[in-house]
């Protein structure tokens, strides 16, 4: 690691005052998303942010309610996705997207083309041996500690020590304090009786044995709860929540057949609850990795059975998916959807699902063409999954897709959708 020759410095809780010390006008400042946010060290940022001149921050989903856009006088807000509190960011006109497949960031950070000059990390307390865990986050943050001029943590009493490396002695931190930060809190999500139904479609897709991907959210979680009966299910996805951690502690995920990684979940990062934050809690069956694992196309295609479950914004009667931006507004990203998707539909026995409600308010989300940009195209074909069914349209032709997308719309919007198809409007 190539750090900074500051003296190793370890403070009470909230005392960061070394911190604008660190951090050097154009530098750019990455830390983890959701619960992996280093709050402590972030709120510091913006109390000092006059003597930091102008830096750079690059932003996951952001959980915290600390950034707001009037600090756009101090940073340039970069991030991956318009998701979380990045939302109100957006609005403001103050956000920047870096659009790019998740799977790309690890060789970014590395070649310098997304130079990282300071990480900023949440970390567990040490173990025995003084290894300090990254623990809720991996992801790009496994790059960003190898490369940055000078590595930040707060050490958090309630974050999990959990496997899968790096871990870092005293010695490689040029500022250690201690997190005075509760976690936020994250409402479970409703699932409705739409999302229960999608849950139920996209359920009827997973074989005993399969390997899961998916995200977080009331689908997800409602996908989760009708796989209760199934057998030997396996994980490797990016972000773990609630809903993977209950199959895990009821015996439902056991990654007993997966063809790599056999009995161990793998993800990037943990967004759950306390719950799921204790099951993590030194727990080898659960390792986080860097996103050059998770999200590689070579690990990827080794998985046999791989189902990716995925949402959108909106998909149009082509199979094109738009799962970035309504409007002028970004609220989605690129992610790791492509990566995911792809990778599903090489696996033997794999099922790329992209699944959504049908309509968000009045407005359909099955469209004639995407009104956003397109994420996943038309070539990467899909089953799309809405509460009114399936629509497989692997192997099918423009022609036969139509209607089979047509069919799982909601009724209101049918009869305008097929006028609209076939007027070419």
């Amino acid at each position: 690691m190539n750090h900074t020759e500051s003296v190793i410095n370890a403070y009470p809780p909230g005392d960061c005052r070394e911190l604008s010390a660190l951090i050097r006008p154009g530098d750019t400042v990455m830390w983890g998303q959701s619960h992996a946010e280093p709050v402590t060290l972030m709120r510091a940022l913006v109390t000092q942010r006059e003597h930091l001149k102008r830096i750079r921050l690059f932003l996951g989903i952001g959980l915290a309610d600390v950034l707001s856009p009037e600090h756009a006088d101090a940073f340039d807000f970069l991030a991956y996705c318009g998701s979380g509190t990045n939302r109100k960011l957006a609005r403001a006109g103050v956000l920047d997207i870096l659009p790019v497949h998740y799977s790309q960031l690890p060789e970014l950070i590395r070649s310098g083309r997304l130079r990282i000059d300071v990480a900023m990390l949440q970390v567990s307390p040490p173990d025995e041996h003084g290894r300090y865990s990254l623990g809720l986050a991996r992801e790009y943050l496994v790059e960003a500690v190898k490369h940055a001029r000078a590595i930040v943590a707060e050490v958090h009493p309630d974050v999990p020590w959990t496997y899968g490396g790096p871990y870092l002695q005293q010695a490689d931190i040029d500022l250690l304090v201690a997190s005075d930060a509760s976690f936020p809190d994250t409402p479970a999500a409703e699932t409705g009786p739409v999302e229960q139904m999608i849950g139920r479609h996209v359920a009827s897709l997973v074989e005993d044995g399969a390997t899961l991907q998916t995200g977080i959210g009331s689908i997800p979680d409602a996908v989760m709860a009708q796989l209760r009966d199934r057998r030997d299910l396996g994980v490797h996805t990016g972000s773990i929540g609630d809903g993977v951690a209950a199959l895990c502690e009821a015996g439902v995920v056991t990654n007993a057949l997966k063809t790599i990684d056999t009995g161990i979940t793998i993800g990037g990062v943990i967004m759950g609850s306390a719950r799921t934050r204790r099951f993590a809690h030194r727990n080898p069956a659960i390792q986080l990795r860097g996103t050059e694992y998770t999200h590689d196309p070579d690990v990827l295609r080794r998985i046999d059975r791989f189902v990716a479950i995925n949402s959108a914004v909106e998909v149009d009667l082509t199979g094109q998916v738009n799962a970035e931006a309504i409007g002028d507004t970004y609220v989605g990203a690129v992610g790791g959807v492509g990566d995911f998707l792809r990778a599903a539909q090489a696996s033997r026995g794999g099922v790329p699902v992209v699944a959504l409600p049908s309509t968000a308010g009045r407005h359909s989300r099955i469209v004639t063409r995407v009104s956003g940009p397109v994420t996943v195209p038309r070539s990467d074909a899909c089953v799309i999954v809405t509460e009114y069914g399936i629509a497989d349209l692997r192997g099918l032709s423009i022609a036969e897709r139509i209607p089979k997308i047509i069919a799982v719309a909601h009724p209101d919007h049918r009869e305008r959708l097929e006028r609209e198809c076939h007027t070419g409007r």
